[in-house]
């Protein structure tokens, strides 16, 4: 099965080719350009790299956040014209999950971070052994704080990957079962959402693009404010 996979959920935006979980091609930018200049470049790139066409997709993934409400806004609309045009399956995948499958030779707790500011990261916590992933936590906003009494529960290897880690592994490091992932697979890649795709699509968890949802966990800033001001409206504030 070819799976055309896309993440531009953070500053940096990738485009994957994979066969099942075998990738033919991986495109990956971490400039300051927008997603929306280069994440069509970077899927036709992708496609062109493994001599391949839209056409002969299969499976149509994009993380579908959290992360940047305009990046996470971008891939999944993107992804959803795609899908639409063709009629081809697609998957809503976890930033957090996809993150996870960067740590895949990894024995212990994989510990997915992403900076969301406010002294808060969005996170979710796995168990993988030999190659199995379980999810331990659902995807969530949580204080760095709250995260680290979390991680004093668990005795076994603990890494950190994602764009929160080092920001964690700062307040963490002083953990002796802590450590924290090498800077390639650190951050968001498509081969992984590719991955966890894969594995969606096996547990029939894939959905039509007119059903493909983002997940931003949290209202936005300008979402925060208005409600805000609401409250301070009713209590005459």
């Amino acid at each position: 099965m070819l799976i055309l996979s896309v993440d531009s959920t953070a500053k940096a935006a990738a485009a994957a080719v994979c066969d099942d979980t075998k990738p033919l091609s991986h495109v990956f930018l971490n400039t300051a350009l927008t997603h929306s200049q280069t994440l069509l470049l970077l899927i036709d790139e992708a496609l062109k790299n493994a001599g391949v066409t839209v056409d002969d997709i299969d499976l149509l993934a994009v993380s579908n956040g959290p992360g940047s409400f305009t990046g996470v806004r971008i891939g999944v609309s993107l992804v959803k014209g795609l899908g639409f045009e063709r009629d081809v399956p697609c998957a809503g995948v976890s930033t957090l999950e996809a993150l996870s499958r960067n740590a895949e030779g990894f024995g212990g707790v994989c510990c997915a971070v992403m900076d969301a500011r406010n002294r808060q990261v969005y996170n979710a916590l796995f168990r993988i052994d030999a190659g199995d992933f379980r999810r331990l936590t659902p995807d969530r906003a949580i204080s760095t704080a709250e995260l680290r009494e979390e991680l004093e529960a668990f005795s076994e290897p603990i890494v950190l990957v994602g764009d929160g880690a080092q920001l964690c592994y700062e307040q963490f490091g002083d953990m002796k079962n802590v450590s924290i992932a090498n800077e390639t697979a650190r951050l968001q890649n498509a081969v992984s959402v590719a991955r966890a795709a894969f594995y969606m699509y096996k547990e029939g968890k894939c959905v039509k693009s007119e059903e493909l949802k983002v997940n931003y966990l949290r209202l936005s800033q300008a979402e925060r404010e208005y409600e805000k001001k609401l409250k301070g409206e009713k209590t005459g504030k």
